[in-house]
């Protein structure tokens, strides 16, 4: 089993900037790739920005230049770092992973989805 804990939503004005953390915890050998997604009403969940173990890095065209994705290996954590934020960011984000496990399956988690709203 894993756990992806996510921190840092919240209300911010048009312009501002918030950090998102999620850190995954358990019985895991390896992760490859992390991720975020958002999703709002009525909508699907869209890809946001993924980052490979090697770095590799994904954006959405609507986030490029605006939000960058980091990752600390050692600790299973990956960050969002969002600035210049807009009224169409907000939505709930939500960490997700499909990690390598000590048994050797894989399977996918996603983390329990944090609020970002921003206002204009």
């Amino acid at each position: 089993q894993v756990q992806l804990v996510e921190s840092g939503g919240g209300l911010v004005q048009a312009g501002g900037s918030l950090r998102l953390s999620c850190a995954a915890s358990g019985s895991i050998f390896s992760i490859n790739a992390m991720g975020w997604y958002r999703q709002t009403p009525g909508k699907q969940r869209e890809l946001v920005a993924t980052i490979s173990s090697g770095g590799r890095i994904n954006y959405a065209d609507s986030v490029k230049g605006r939000f960058t994705i980091s990752r600390d290996n050692a600790k299973n954590t990956v960050y969002l770092e969002m600035n210049s934020l807009k009224p169409e960011d907000t939505a709930v984000y939500y960490c997700n992973t499909v990690p390598t496990m000590a048994s050797g399956g894989r399977y996918e988690y996603w983390g329990q989805g944090t609020q970002v709203t921003v206002s204009s």
